[in-house]
């Protein structure tokens, strides 16, 4: 099985993510695992699992509806986008080889441009250049200079592009702040993360949630089996601590691996919307067992 986690820039109108998932879902042979919004990240999350040929159809069509239903050029939010389906990746599942996602992710590529019009650029595993590999380096305003992957256009005009890749299991870990200053927010972010000396693995941005009140500290840990993860969080207290502010609660985006979970359980319980079924084993045997 491969398992795919669009992300789309639409967190604050149900319908249209509804809409979104409801396509998604519409594709023959998905296990849909569960989807979620954000209001202030103004994006959603939805993460799907099947055989090769039927993620990747399920994927062009969550992201066609997208591009029926958002207009990037009056999007506005917390979050980086450069997509009405901002980015699509696919991870392998259970003893697949990358090369099936590398091989989906340029499938699921060709049909969205060739069905959709909308210009792709490949990333990680599946990034056709080097400079690609890092979804940051062209994910950005006029992405890397260079012409897409597939299009002969570098944006379409109100769907945007998307950043199609394939990779590893990435968590999506979240740490509100008993404060509102953003500011605290993006130095604990800056002091965690890998890019500015911080933990291996760790991307990290800082961010205020109007619907919370509060700021956050907004986490991909992108190899979790070389991070260090409950000292990530001490981390984050200890920094908001120093700093004036206390830490309210985690939160998980979408689904965790086994495996993770099992090398840091305590990590995983700080969530506040943990539960056995974000672990994606679990998930995955629970909607196997429904059918």
């Amino acid at each position: 099985m491969l398992e795919c986690v669009p992300n789309f820039s639409e967190g604050r109108n149900l319908g249209v993510v509804r809409a979104i998932v409801d396509a998604i879902q519409s594709a023959p042979g998905i296990l849909l695992l569960g989807w979620e919004a954000d209001p202030d990240h103004n994006r959603s999350v939805v993460t799907f699992a099947g055989q090769a040929e039927a993620v990747v159809e399920a994927a062009v069509r969550g992201t066609g509806k997208a591009s029926e239903l958002i207009d990037l050029s009056r999007h506005q939010g917390q979050h980086p986008r450069a997509g009405a389906a901002d980015v699509v990746p696919f991870i392998p599942l259970g003893g697949v080889p990358m090369r099936d996602a590398v091989e989906a992710a340029h499938r699921a590529g060709e049909q969205i441009w060739s069905r959709l019009g909308i210009p792709v650029y490949f990333y990680g595993h599946a990034a056709r250049a080097p400079q690609r590999q890092r979804l940051e380096k062209v994910r950005r305003t006029g992405f890397d200079g260079a012409p897409p992957d597939l299009g002969s256009i570098a944006a379409h005009p109100t769907a945007g592009a998307v950043m199609a890749g394939a990779r590893g299991f990435l968590i999506a870990y979240n740490v509100d702040l008993e404060t509102q200053d953003a500011g605290i927010a993006k130095e604990i972010a800056r002091r965690i993360r890998e890019s500015s000396g911080g933990f291996h693995g760790v991307k990290a941005m800082g961010l205020y949630l109007a619907a919370r009140g509060c700021a956050q500290v907004s986490m991909n840990l992108v190899d979790f089996a070389n991070t260090p993860l409950n000292q990530v969080f001490s981390a984050i207290e200890e920094h908001a601590a120093e700093l004036g502010a206390g830490v309210r609660a985690g939160e998980i985006i979408g689904f965790v691996p086994l495996q993770a979970y099992t090398m840091a359980p305590a990590f995983f319980r700080r969530a506040a919307n943990f539960n056995d079924s974000r672990i994606i084993e679990t998930r995955v045997g629970q909607l196997l067992h429904s059918k």
